[in-house]
């Protein structure tokens, strides 16, 4: 028993050591062929919004606001990305065991 207790443990070190990183590491999203960059961090977090000053038309809202949200989608995407790659082993860890539940969130 005590040697499952610290075997969760230490994957609560890392599952947490990985969120942190996962909070630190910045992905950027493009759409337009990089008129719209979106800068974020792997956790989620909104860092940055570039737009290319020949882009913005005040007649044509709209194609800026597609761009926009292109930009923050394939971020987002990137951001799952590299989610994964940080927690796919740790997440394989903790999925559950043959008959019993998964663990929530993971």
């Amino acid at each position: 028993m005590t040697a499952i207790l610290q075997q969760a443990q230490a994957m609560q070190e890392q599952l947490m050591s990985a969120q942190a990183e996962l909070a630190e590491t910045e992905v950027s999203g493009q759409a337009g062929n990089g008129l719209v960059v979106v800068t974020q961090t792997a956790a989620g977090e909104i860092r940055g919004i570039a737009i290319d000053p020949k882009i913005v038309d005040p007649s044509d809202i709209e194609t800026l606001q597609d761009l926009v949200l292109g930009a923050l989608a394939d971020a987002a995407d990137n951001a799952a990305q590299v989610q994964a790659e940080a927690m796919g082993p740790l997440a394989g860890g903790l999925g559950g065991f043959e008959g019993g539940p998964a663990l929530p969130g993971v």
